[in-house]
């Protein structure tokens, strides 16, 4: 008999992942993967072994829109990508497209985020 995934009854995590530019996104749809700050790697590797799923949602900056969002497929490796052309970024992971679509913040206006004094989601 299979045992239960020990992550079966943890909560889902989001994350708002920004990026400097619609090219990265394009890439990451493209091609399934995504780099991130290496600020960020920890949170997200925590998050992806310590919940049952984790979800991305990216924004370009000064977009004014979400782009989709997508799964994170792998947890962050040491393997860095030349895609994106930044020596800043981290390891490559990754992710797995759910939507590909670009949706104007004004129709996300009503969320509100607890964890960050209440602002919109944005």
């Amino acid at each position: 008999r299979k045992s239960p995934s020990p992550r079966q009854n943890t909560p889902v995590r989001y994350f708002i992942m920004k990026s400097s530019n619609l090219k990265n996104i394009d890439i990451s749809q493209q091609k399934g993967i995504w780099s991130t700050t290496p600020s960020n790697e920890q949170k997200l590797n925590g998050a992806f072994w310590e919940s049952s799923m984790v979800y991305l949602i990216f924004s370009a900056q000064g977009s004014g829109c979400f782009q989709g969002f997508a799964r994170m497929g792998s947890a962050i490796g040491s393997e860095k990508s030349q895609d994106w052309g930044s020596s800043g970024l981290g390891g490559v992971f990754r992710v797995d497209w759910i939507r590909k679509e670009s949706i104007p913040f004004q129709f996300a206006h009503h969320l509100l985020n607890p964890w960050n004094d209440s602002k919109k989601v944005q």
